[in-house]
């Protein structure tokens, strides 16, 4: 059907003219429907865009989902260091040592040994360990002496004797099992110019330590410092971490310095030389090679 409508074009003049739904009105009529629906889908967007910002926040990795990665850090099949340690006294006073160690990847478990070359007083001086991805099974440890020539197995209560007079323990050198501490995530803060999650670890059964806190760099997912606490909850060591760098395409650090607060003594310890997947006999990691001065 026809519609009729009547326009003035001029003063005192009328022009009438005829429209089959004609396109042009039709779509000046429809303008404001096309407005509102458009306006509805951009809030729809809106709405969906906060919901997924929301489910971000709510997916934010736990504490122990963060030293879990850690754990599952990237890693060579095979390590080899040359070593310098410090110890540091009180009154300033120096000892310091060289070290060469080596470690090796079996998949469900870590094999590690330390040799003490310099100076002569502890030249000779072993330590060996196995670690195991098995959280049921306690990991195996001997140190040997030379004066003593023979290997002597450090038991589960030795764990956490400081080794060789450093301000470490055999279980900060050796490292720790994910399942033995409970994790909470504390913060975000910035160390040294790196991003970091501030992770606070809680021992299941009885430690020296009652917590520790630390500092992990978002990046190379590598501890950059470390707080650690007594029974008492009153701090007891610091540890500081630099030297971060990408070398061969894993993460290494060049310098570890212990801070004793409470004996107000320090260990620093500085990498000199490390090589990645270099061929290591197995049998640098027996007792026997350790008790025959086998290892170089």
């Amino acid at each position: 059907m026809y519609k009729e409508k009547l326009f003035v074009l001029s003063a005192g003049r009328r022009e009438c003219f005829r429209e089959r739904g004609n396109p042009a009105l039709n779509g000046v009529a429809s303008l404001p429907k096309k407005k509102e629906f458009f306006m509805k889908k951009i809030i729809t967007i809106l709405v969906f865009a906060v919901i997924a910002l929301g489910a971000g926040f709510a997916q934010e990795l736990t504490g122990k989902e963060i030293m879990q990665k850690v754990d599952k850090r990237e890693k060579a099949a095979t390590d080899s260091f040359t070593m310098r340690m410090t110890l540091i006294n009180s009154g300033g006073k120096k000892r310091v040592r060289q070290v060469t160690a080596y470690s090796k990847d079996y998949g469900s478990e870590k094999k590690t040994v330390m040799v003490f070359m310099l100076p002569a007083d502890v030249k000779g001086v072993g330590y060996l360990s196995f670690s195991y991805d098995d959280a049921s099974k306690s990991d195996d440890r001997w140190l040997y002496m030379p004066a003593l020539k023979k290997a002597k197995r450090i038991s589960g209560s030795s764990s956490q004797d400081y080794f060789m007079g450093t301000d470490f323990t055999y279980d900060d050198i050796s490292g720790r099992k994910i399942d033995d501490y409970t994790y909470t995530l504390l913060a975000e803060e910035t160390v040294d110019g790196k991003n970091c999650w501030k992770v606070e670890s809680v021992p299941v059964q009885k430690s020296m330590y009652s917590k520790y806190i630390s500092w992990i760099d978002k990046e190379s997912l590598v501890q950059v410092k470390a707080e650690f606490y007594d029974e008492q909850g009153s701090l007891l060591k610091v540890l500081t971490v630099s030297g971060i760098e990408k070398k061969d395409g894993f993460w290494t650090a060049g310098k570890m310095e212990m801070n004793n607060l409470q004996k107000k003594h320090t260990t620093v310890i500085e990498t000199l030389k490390h090589e990645f997947n270099k061929n290591i006999p197995d049998s640098y990691f027996r007792v026997n090679s350790l008790e025959e001065g086998k290892i170089r």
